[in-house]
Order: C-alpha cells, then sequence, then structure tokens
C-alpha cells in the first residue's frame, strides 16, 4: 500500500470514531466571577460537595462546569464533573 494512501485511510478512520462527548453544565456559578477569585471559587466549590458528602480533594472550574477529583472506597482518584447549579453530578 502506498503512504498516501495509508495516510488517507488512517486519517479518515480518525474522523469516523465518536467524540468523547463533554459534560454540559449550566456554566452559572453561586458566587460572582467579578467579586470572588478563581481560588475562592474554587474553595466554595470544594466546601459545598464536601458538605454534599463528596469525598473532594480538589475542585476547580473547568469550562462551564466544576471539575472535581474524588477519592473512591478503594483510595484510588476519579475525574468527576458537576453542575454548579444543585451541585448534581454531570457525566
Amino acid at each position: 500500500m502506498n503512504k498516501p494512501l495509508a495516510f488517507s485511510l488512517i486519517a479518515f478512520a480518525l474522523m469516523a470514531a465518536p467524540a468523547v462527548a463533554a459534560p454540559i453544565c449550566s456554566g452559572s456559578f453561586g458566587l460572582d466571577r467579578e467579586i470572588f477569585s478563581e481560588e475562592e471559587l474554587n474553595e466554595y466549590n470544594y466546601n459545598i460537595l464536601r458538605s454534599n458528602g463528596v469525598n473532594v480533594i480538589r475542585a476547580e472550574v473547568w469550562g462551564g462546569c466544576i471539575r472535581a477529583f474524588v477519592r473512591l472506597e478503594d483510595g484510588s482518584e476519579q475525574m468527576q464533573f458537576f453542575d454548579p447549579q444543585g451541585f448534581r453530578r454531570v457525566e
């Protein structure tokens, strides 16, 4: 098989592969981002998630979501996404 044809087939296969769906969140945060720093917003989200029973290690604003690194029962970590309105986990 010649190189241009092989490259075209590989490129086509990559384009046809299903894309990983990004979580969809409201993007509306409880604290005003013009008044509170990103660090304060992250701490607020961390505290709310902890108070809701989520074993959060770190939380941060990511796109319109809260990206949280959560410690699971087996001791491993998992990245999870939460909507800032209602703090529901999104897939």
